[in-house]
């Protein structure tokens, strides 16, 4: 969930320098900032099997996974934004920044309460928007289902609750077992 922490505008700048310090993370839209709050075990696990799952895959490539701290930076409609994606995939070498990426190829988001609502429709338009995403990975923490945006079909997504999901990125499928394993039982969530 993010929570608007004022009324000021402020430049990029200095929200990058004031991220440094911050014991809070604050996602930028347009010169205004949202404070995130904490995440669940649910949702720390489930991100942590994606980040567990991939990393292996690559070692010794160009690409880099980021899981959580590492930001997003996109211009939507002129105006510039810094989203925190759970876990990110960036393969352009070129793409260095030291505190964000502009041409990630692959970006996951655990849905909560609290963000579901901004995740599938604020960050899916604002992630469209990136010309190098390939992917847009939305994983459910109340029952064992990912939604899956690609590119190439942006009109429907693709909704898996069993088997795998094919992460072209990366050329793999990650078993939606993974992806669950360790979780909490979902009855009662």
């Amino acid at each position: 969930m993010t929570i608007r922490t004022s009324s000021s505008r402020f430049r990029i700048n200095d929200y990058l320098e004031g991220e440094l310090l911050s014991e809070v993370r604050h996602e930028y839209i347009g010169g205004e900032l949202y404070a995130m709050v904490g995440a669940s075990d649910r949702h720390n696990l489930i991100t942590g099997n994606i980040f567990a799952a991939l990393h292996p895959l690559v070692r010794g490539t160009p690409c880099q996974l980021f899981m959580a701290d590492m930001k997003v930076h996109l211009t939507v409609a002129g105006e510039d934004a810094f989203y925190y994606p759970d876990v990110m995939l960036a393969c352009d070498p070129h793409d260095r920044a030291r505190y964000y990426r502009e041409h990630p190829c692959l970006i996951v988001e655990v849905l909560s309460d609290a963000t579901e609502r901004i995740d599938r429709r604020e960050k899916l338009l604002a992630y469209s928007r990136i010309d190098s995403l390939q992917e847009y990975l939305l994983l459910s923490q109340i029952e064992p289902l990912a939604e899956l945006h690609r590119r190439r079909d942006d009109r429907h997504a693709q909704r898996i609750r069993e088997g795998s999901v094919r992460i072209e990125c990366l050329d793999t499928a990650l078993d939606i077992d993974s992806i669950y394993e360790g979780v909490p039982p979902f009855e009662g969530v």
